[in-house]
């Protein structure tokens, strides 16, 4: 017996073949930005395991694929900027999380950082633009529930970091349960 479908008896097989080509998923075209924030977190990555000096990751970051293709000012201010504020983000985050920063992953960290940088120094990304980024990361390079995590903790932030914007934004529709 085989996993073939079985051929339907009524199909007509002088049917012309179809005129499209069946649908596939389009990869997904990453911005300039997505870039950035992906080698910043693989930076960021590389820093909580080892310490590695900046000036190493850097290195390290320009072999990439799609390193060409990032917003350069944009990568540099992220790696170079959580890293240097790293004490003061974490000490940002604290108050919005369960645990020690030490305890997190070093993807969920390196997110969190990556969010409440962003969400302190980047004031013309809107906040649920710097929100969604780090769950989209998350899921892609997270756990299973990471990204839920890391929505909860940078929600919280920003509505501590950016309480005028977080007040004045539009409600989110809730999907129906």
């Amino acid at each position: 017996m085989t996993d073939a479908a079985p051929e339907r008896a009524d199909a007509d097989a002088s049917a012309p073949a179809p005129t499209r080509a069946p649908s596939r998923p389009r990869p997904a075209v990453r911005s300039p930005r997505r870039r950035a924030r992906e080698l910043a977190l693989q930076g960021l990555y590389q820093w909580l395991l080892a310490r590695t000096e900046p000036a190493r990751i850097e290195a390290v970051l320009r072999d990439q694929d799609g390193f060409a293709k990032a917003d350069r000012e944009h990568l540099d201010a992220l790696l170079h900027g959580t890293i240097a504020g790293q004490e003061a983000l974490d000490a940002q985050l604290a108050r919005h999380l369960d645990r020690a920063a030490a305890q997190l992953s070093p993807i969920e960290h390196g997110l969190l950082l990556i969010g409440a940088y962003e969400l302190t120094h980047c004031v013309d990304v809107p906040y649920r633009v710097v929100i969604n980024e780090a769950v989209e990361l998350a899921k892609t390079f997270g756990g299973t529930d990471g990204h839920k995590f890391v929505n909860g903790v940078l929600d919280k932030a920003a509505a501590a970091l950016r309480p005028a914007e977080v007040a004045a934004a539009p409600a989110r529709r809730q999907p129906p349960r």
